[in-house]
């Protein structure tokens, strides 16, 4: 494992349902790395094995694992492509060296296909096409391509044309070797005699398929109009060379849950992907000077590598998964440059699906793993403190979901939060926070089957229940009008007493002033003696923190003490501050008082069939429309609207869309919440105490 020439580092990418996890099984299979063909829907696949995953028929992390093939050791990462757990397929990216892309054969390139494959294209990963379920209904191969062409940023090239259609799908025709094969009950291949009814076919995509790759490099397409042809071996270096740089994306008919076209599959990893050696250089920051500095993907370059993934394990502690740019990792310590530290570690391993196994050295290309690392953390860089380098990190999806998180008994309480903690570790999506004005804990992630796996994932893990609530809208108060108003404290109770008289006139700030509250002294002659004047604000600023409607803090008010009197003995600061809590209490009332609702600012990222759906649904939600923006053959929508009416848009949004729009919400302002919603919020307010 020590030569990267013979490294392929590949990921496997696709929307949700693709296949893409069966894939990885029939590969794994073909290979000879597992004994038997694992299945999802049977729960007995070796990369979906976590309950959570088995349950649902859903990858919900990366896995990894590795084997031989023609004496290429191939490390595969198998993605998840639902949107609550798209960062899992992002992050990915990042660290692969090429990408086998998953399409779902009937059903066609979906916006969530186009959303992954943006990922992959933006990586620059060289990328093969597998055209999958082509046994089922409606698989058509020459749609799939003229799909492919038309939505998504890879330029297909056919190598392969299929023997039968759906159900009769039987095996396929190597367009430039000009040879048939049949598959066996297992999923082997047979060489046969090419089908006479192909041939004129074969002839016509032979033609295609010369002119793309010649189109690729000069000298092929001077060859190609001189002598229109070139040989195979012309065919074979081109493409590859068309692959590798990114120009040419091949494209494989298959069935994974049968696993019919795997060998090919297998055989173009190792011929046409790009070794680590065969990849640019990595660009990163010298610590010390900030100036760039490059890497070399060579063994005997310094050490470097990203980590990309973290996992969290109550009994094996915290589990570091990273990639290896370049040099040699053996021994038991490495450099974070990020957190500026020595880290020793215990043993280096591989991943294979939920088990490890221990190696002795990792060189570039591969994906390594060590456990219970005390201050390295997802997008750190590990290297040598000699020769120090740090890798652009990763920044995570941002969470579109927020609810208020509470432990399912009381006593759980720390625990809860320890638990959490953990996960934010291994879940960079994941973000908690503390209301201001509710003083809830809220925990957002991507999406509400994101936060509900994470329930799950918690008490299995760690034992501990935790429970979702929408949460508190965090509603204020104001006034419209004006008010003088008279606090006068007196409470005589025999001995000394307490008397306090302020005179105070109240008026709104305008909202958009930025100020929510402004006090004037405009005491004079002495009324009040000056110690006591920071008694009545203090005493205001208090009675503002429970409004006079339903409790919510006031804001947006000017306050002016105007005058007052007081007593020689019985006056204090404690008398002057119930004072003007009394005082303003009083007048707010007086000041028409209304309450206010937060207003967000929505973006949200659609397909252009759904734009009229998705208006009229914000306009049954009190949304304003602000504007349309055009992002390639997505539209979004600027809105602005109610944080009451968006706490929990997220499967809205994906029921009126079909999965395939995604939004960002951030708070924009505060505006008067209309009449006819103010007894429903202020019964509610009483209700909850």
């Amino acid at each position: 494992m020590k030569d990267s020439t013979q490294v392929r580092n590949v990921a496997i990418f696709g929307q949700s349902k693709s296949g893409k996890t069966s894939l990885a099984e029939a590969l794994l299979f073909t290979a000879g790395k597992t004994n038997r063909l694992g299945k999802v829907d049977e729960g007995s696949a070796v990369m979906d094995f976590e309950p959570e995953e088995i349950q649902r028929n859903l990858s919900i992390n990366s896995s990894f694992n590795h084997f031989t093939w023609e004496k290429k050791q191939v490390f595969i990462i198998d993605t998840p492509g639902d949107d609550n757990f798209i960062n899992e397929a992002r992050y990915a990216s990042r660290i692969s060296d090429s990408a086998i892309f998953l399409i779902d054969t009937p059903g066609g390139v979906k916006f969530q296909t186009e959303k992954i494959a943006d990922y992959v294209a933006d990586a620059n990963l060289p990328t093969i096409i597998f055209l999958n379920k082509m046994d089922k209904e409606r698989a058509d191969l020459e749609n799939a391509v003229a799909d492919i062409k038309e939505n998504l940023p890879f330029d297909p090239v056919l190598l392969y044309l299929p023997i039968g259609a759906e159900a009769d799908f039987k095996g396929v025709v190597d367009i430039i070797n000009e040879k048939a094969y049949l598959f066996d009950e297992t999923g082997k291949i047979k060489a046969t005699d090419v089908p006479d009814d192909l041939a004129d076919e074969i002839a016509v995509h032979r033609e295609e398929l010369m002119e793309q790759i010649a189109e690729t490099d000069d000298d092929l397409i001077e060859k190609f109009l001189e002598e229109g042809e070139l040989e195979k071996e012309d065919l074979l270096t081109g493409l590859k060379n068309g692959v590798q740089s990114g120009a040419l994306s091949p494209v494989i008919p298959g069935v994974a849950t049968g696993n019919l076209g795997t060998e090919l599959l297998l055989n173009c990893i190792s011929d046409l992907l790009p070794s680590p050696m065969d990849r640019p250089t990595q660009e990163g920051t010298n610590p010390e000077s900030e100036d760039i500095i490059e890497r070399e993907p060579s063994a005997d370059a310094p050490f470097s590598a990203l980590v990309f993934k973290t996992m969290a394990d109550p009994y094996a502690g915290r589990l570091t998964i990273f990639r290896v740019f370049s040099g040699t990792l053996g021994g038991d310590t490495f450099y974070n440059a990020n957190k500026e530290t020595n880290e020793k570690f215990g043993q280096l391993f591989v991943m294979e699906g939920k088990e490890s196994k221990p190696v002795d050295s990792l060189s570039p290309g591969m994906i390594g793993a060590v456990a219970k690392l005390k201050k390295t953390t997802t997008g750190d860089t590990l290297c040598t403190s000699s020769d120090p380098i740090v890798y652009e990190g990763m920044t995570p999806i941002e969470p579109m979901m927020s609810f208020a998180v509470t432990p399912a008994k009381k006593e759980d309480e720390d625990k809860l939060f320890s638990s959490l903690s953990k996960m934010l570790e291994e879940d960079p999506t994941l973000k908690l926070s503390r209301g201001d004005q509710t003083n809830e804990i809220l925990l957002a992630g991507v999406g509400q089957i994101h936060l509900l796996v994470l329930g799950e994932r918690i008490k299995r893990k760690f034992g501990v229940e935790m429970e979702l609530h929408p949460p508190k809208v965090p509603y204020k108060e104001t006034l419209r009008g004006k008010a003088r108003v008279q606090g006068k404290h007196k409470k005589q109770s025999g001995g000394r007493g307490q008397f306090a008289d302020s005179w105070i006139e109240i008026e709104p700030l305008p909202l958009d002033s930025g100020r929510d509250f402004e006090f004037e002294n405009k005491i004079v002659g002495g009324a009040i003696p000056r110690q006591y004047i920071p008694a009545v604000e203090k005493g205001i600023i208090e009675a503002m923190g429970k409004g006079v409607l339903a409790g919510y803090p006031m804001v947006g008010v000017k306050v002016s003490l105007v005058d007052g009197s007081f007593h020689q003995v019985d006056s204090s600061e404690m008398a002057f501050k119930i004072s003007g809590s009394i005082a303003f209490k009083k007048g707010a009332l007086e000041a028409k008082p209304v309450l206010l609702e937060p207003i967000m600012d929505l973006a949200i990222t659609i397909t252009k069939d759904s734009v009229g759906d998705v208006i009229g649904d914000l306009n049954s939600r009190r949304g304003k429309i602000m504007g349309m923006d055009s992002l390639g053959k997505a539209e979004i929508i600027n809105a602005q609207i109610p944080m009451a009416e968006v706490l929990e848009y997220s499967p809205i949004l994906t029921s009126i869309t079909g999965g395939r729009g995604s939004f960002s919400v951030e708070f924009s302002h505060y505006e008067e919440l209309p009449s006819l919603l103010v007894d429903k919020v202020i019964a509610a307010a009483k209700e909850e105490g």
